[in-house]
């Protein structure tokens, strides 16, 4: 396809899972890789990408090729399958909620300075990120976006250069099995939310839903699978590149990441500054900060859309406001759970991407029945490579997930 201002235009839905999958995943889980196994995990970052890649792509493929979400696909292979992702997103959406806001509290009050209380920032970045979305809906998303993703984009390839220039360290790139309980449940940890959680691919089918009520857009299958590939290579190129700075400041410096949000993110800065220089605090800080804003409100959009869909289907009727009361719900616990796991943010965050690579198969399973079931048109069924690609990406999620439990 011809890159030109019109493919710009049409870019949303796939940037929006870039906003939503560059976040904890990248600034804190990348990060961590880097700095605990150097180099070593490439290996892990490029696989989990690969074998999950078909189960994100069906999104786009079968909502563009059908023009309902997987959400309504899900209710065509069964009120089973639909049952089971409301309980699986009711379980989970709040502790999700909770490690992307608690990240994004750490970063804000190292940037603003008002206080270091991040259960009040929680609070306050939970009450903004609720009015955008009542004010802006989702068309704010899909233009800020687009900024959002080539900002972090620019600053973190400038950041890796600037490390490299400045290290004389030399690095090995021996990949690295991880060995034991603990170093296992941060591989799992890691897999879990890189680049994203699966059940991200139902979000991607929601805003694929939005964007195609945009009539100039004429979003169509092969334009929504090209915006979908823009954003997915940004998120694997950014987590490599997270990884590399990770590994080029503090890997065998002897320091570690500390699991209090607020000194955390102050560290998280300290690895931009430390290579770009003091002057480029602020720039670095708001850097951060907008991707992790951004991550906060595509997240509390995306779980409340997703849920009010899903009741609406399985009581087969239009709920008032049932959008706007899934995002009061899901606000209130965010704010609640912080306020009981404020002091451990690695933890809760281990939580979160843990669950989710535990429900992956899932999703896996379920979007691959469904792109080649009979709902699906024929000629947007995955080719072969594709399918055997899908195959092996469940067998990856499954025998990873036996590994993680059999190793507790």
């Amino acid at each position: 396809m011809k890159l030109n201002f019109s493919s710009f235009k049409n870019l949303g839905p796939g940037l929006l899972f870039a906003g939503a999958a560059i976040g904890v995943s990248h600034l804190v889980q990348s990060t961590r890789a880097g700095a605990d196994f150097g180099f070593g995990l490439i290996w892990a970052l490029i696989l989990v990408n690969l074998f999950k890649y078909p189960f994100f792509q069906f999104a786009p493929r079968y909502t563009t090729a059908t023009g309902e979400s997987l959400i309504e696909g899900y209710q065509r292979l069964g009120k089973g399958i639909l049952i089971a992702y409301f309980i699986l997103t009711l379980g989970t959406m709040f502790t999700i909620q909770a490690a992307v806001t608690i990240v994004t509290a750490g970063l804000a009050a190292n940037l603003f300075g008002i206080t270091d209380n991040v259960v009040v920032w929680s609070a306050i970045i939970t009450f903004i990120s609720f009015f955008i979305l009542m004010i802006g809906k989702y068309q704010f998303l899909d233009k800020l976006m687009k900024i959002i993703v080539i900002i972090l984009s620019l600053s973190s390839i400038i950041a890796v250069i600037a490390a490299i220039l400045a290290t004389d360290k030399t690095f090995s790139f021996v990949q690295i099995i991880p060995k034991g309980s603990i170093e296992i449940a941060f591989l799992i940890a890691f897999l879990g939310w890189m680049p994203a959680p699966l059940d991200v691919s139902v979000w991607q089918s929601l805003w694929t839903i939005e964007k195609n009520k945009d009539k100039t857009a004429q979003y169509d299958t092969p334009k929504a699978l090209f915006d979908f590939n823009v954003g997915y290579i940004s998120t694997i190129i950014v987590g490599i590149l997270f990884i590399a700075l990770g590994a080029l400041v503090m890997f065998q410096s002897g320091n570690t990441f500390d699991s209090n949000a607020g000194k955390f993110a102050q560290q998280l800065i300290s690895l931009y500054t430390e290579n770009l220089g003091s002057g480029s605090f602020y720039i670095i800080s708001i850097a951060a900060f907008t991707t992790m804003i951004s991550t906060t409100i595509t997240t509390l959009d995306a779980s409340p859309r997703a849920m009010a869909k899903t009741t609406e289907l399985l009581f087969n009727k239009i709920l008032p406001k049932n959008y706007l009361i899934w995002m009061l719900l899901l606000s209130f616990g965010t704010v609640l759970i912080l306020t009981f796991f404020i002091s451990n943010m690695i933890f809760l965050v281990k939580i979160a991407t843990i669950l989710s690579f535990l429900t992956a198969p899932f999703f896996a399973i379920a979007n691959y029945t469904l792109i080649t079931s009979k709902h699906t048109p024929k000629e947007w069924h995955p080719s072969l490579t594709m399918k055997i690609l899908s195959f092996l990406g469940i067998i990856f999620l499954i025998g990873f997930s036996l590994w993680f439990l059999w190793s507790l």
